[in-house]
């Protein structure tokens, strides 16, 4: 176990409504911390004082398991914070405002990058924040920026939803070679020219994930392996402060983010415990076999690592555009904000692929979207070859399901990840004219009630479990409030079974962490209200005022004097 810097203080919280997930003690208002454990919970009168330790009153404030984000996407969240924001501009001129002041303190030469035009962090509203419905043009960004290269980047789509808009001045484009006669190699992409076939430095990009910059620019700076460093190192404080003690990357993590967190992992800095899965880079089956015959030993079974960072598995994308993954990849170890190798896998590779990592026992992580049904009948002919009940492999991102196909994950006894914001609120105006109405959409009740292992997680859209939690009780769509599959709302304290312990068994972890139980780790959140008092619309506006993880606060919003309350 690599510890974090500094010994976990003994505690002792006494006065707290604790909801504890452990079946023997649902509830207890005190818990004694010591050596990184819980070693006592119950009353107040049968957790008694223990010389020397520090006692904290809570004041009747709630306690929770920490949340266990398990498809976090952790590494992006403090990127964003490198860039200045356009957060607050309403105009053209604003941006130029913005641009202005940041050439002033910026050397001769050197690049400006800012964030995307709109307000995080969905920035749906893009473009069309602004009073003239777009962005500055090459021309008026030179006036303010004569001496520098600017690039003003689209919306990421996974935040926000495409078209995405961005905006070049004269010397971004010379330096990226863009000229009249520049044309984007990849479909969704298209360089704005004016009467006379001139770019006009905007670049409308309709894909979900941007591939403006792998296609046309290569010149504008990157996140280098020291911006990723102190971007996660930020992203923990952040979702420290959210109450978030563990996360997991089903998703997959390329070697540049691997490193990162094993750096951290190394510096002892790790304030989060992360299970991470990884993002292969081989370009054809055959180099897979060999990749998984000679190098991923380490990710096989349950992984190496210590408590705090583990890697386990691999994920194996289904379907992708190829030519989009063949140009991403010619930019690694870059991944812009994705954090993981683009991938683009044939139903027939898949299938191939499913039996190799079985072969060589690594777990296999998929986003399934509405395509579970084309899944299924794969896991369950890698099934009959390999059982897969004890490898726990993992379906994620389900959309739409059909019963049968829930019913053959139950019995093949995969473990299952949602991600309710993402269908549910932000996309599910797709799914409102459902004939059911929704209910077998992120089906949570349909899931729990076969028996599936199931954790929910935020996918970053936001990083805010409290959104989450209310996204999976409320169920409704962004644009109408409609309910989405009412049948499959979830109570409060169900929820948050699933966003807090259930997460533990991704990374073979329920012996030691999760329930709020003597022996187990002191991983633990205060909230600001007992989630399951309130009316479900409340939950969103949740705080976090204090986070421990192993025994040590990392998140203290109301014990330091001056802190806010």
């Amino acid at each position: 176990m690599n510890p974090l810097p500094g010994a976990a203080e003994p505690l002792v919280l006494r006065n707290a409504s604790i909801i504890t997930f452990d079946e023997t003690r649902p509830r207890a208002s005190a818990i004694a911390l010591q050596g990184g454990k819980i070693t006592a919970i119950g009353s107040d009168a049968e957790v008694p004082p223990i010389p020397g330790v520090r006692e904290l009153d809570l004041k009747g404030a709630c306690v929770i398991p920490g949340f266990n984000d398990t498809h976090a996407h952790m590494e992006r969240e403090g990127l964003k914070h490198q860039r200045p924001s356009l957060a607050e501009a309403r105009s053209v001129a604003d941006i130029i405002e913005v641009i202005r002041n940041l050439a002033a303190s910026t050397p001769p030469g050197q690049w400006i990058v800012t964030m995307p035009a709109g307000r995080p962090p969905f920035f749906f509203d893009g473009v069309a924040s602004l009073a003239e419905k777009r962005l500055p043009n090459r021309y008026a960004i030179d006036k303010a920026a004569p001496d520098h290269p600017v690039y003003i980047p689209g919306v990421f789509g996974n935040w926000g939803k495409p078209p995405g808009h961005s905006a070049l001045n004269s010397r971004a484009l010379a330096l990226n070679g863009i000229d009249a006669n520049s044309e984007p190699r990849l479909s969704g992409l298209e360089i704005e020219k004016d009467a006379r076939g001139e770019p006009t430095g905007i670049i409308v990009e309709r894909n979900n994930r941007p591939t403006v910059e792998f296609d046309l620019l290569p010149a504008v700076p990157r996140f280098g392996f020291a911006e990723r460093i102190e971007g996660v190192r930020l992203s923990q404080r952040l979702y420290n402060a959210k109450g978030t003690t563990s996360i997991y990357e089903g998703h997959g993590s390329a070697a540049e983010t691997i490193s990162v967190y094993r750096k951290l992992w190394e510096l002892g800095e790790l304030t989060v415990r992360t299970g991470l899965v990884v993002s292969p880079s081989w370009s054809d089956l055959a180099e897979a076999r060999r990749i998984m015959r000679d190098w991923l030993a380490t990710a096989r079974g349950a992984g190496l690592g210590d408590p705090w960072l583990r890697v386990s598995g691999i994920h194996v994308a289904y379907g992708g555009d190829p030519e989009v993954a063949h140009c991403a990849r010619a930019h690694l170890p870059d991944t812009g904000w994705s954090g993981f190798v683009e991938q683009a896998v044939t139903p027939a590779d898949f299938r191939e692929a499913s039996f190799l990592a079985a072969e060589f026992d690594l777990r296999l992580h998929t986003i399934v979207g509405d395509k579970l049904h084309e899944i299924v009948p794969v896991l369950e002919a890698v099934d009959a070859r390999f059982p897969l009940r004890p490898r726990r492999w993992v379906i994620e991102h389900i959309g739409r399901a059909r019963q049968s196909d829930i019913e053959a994950l139950a019995r093949l006894g995969v473990l299952v990840t949602t991600i309710p914001t993402y269908y549910l609120w932000k996309g599910g105006e797709k799914y409102l004219d459902d004939p059911d109405g929704g209910d077998l959409v992120v089906p949570h009740r349909r899931l729990l009630n076969a028996g599936i292992p199931l954790a929910i997680a935020t996918d970053n859209i936001p990083y805010d479990p409290f959104f989450t939690l209310w996204v999976t009780c409320a169920r409704e769509e962004r644009t109408s409030g409609r309910v989405i599959g009412i049948d499959q709302q979830l109570g409060v304290e169900e929820a948050l079974r699933l966003f807090t312990v259930n997460g533990a068994r991704l990374t073979f972890d329920e012996s030691w962490k999760g329930p709020l139980k003597p022996g187990f780790a002191a991983d633990l959140a205060v909230l600001s209200d007992d989630p399951t008092a309130l009316p479900v619309a409340e939950i969103r506006n949740l705080r976090c005022g204090l986070t421990i993880v192993g025994g040590r606060i990392v998140h203290d919003d109301m014990l330091t004097p001056g802190a806010r309350r």
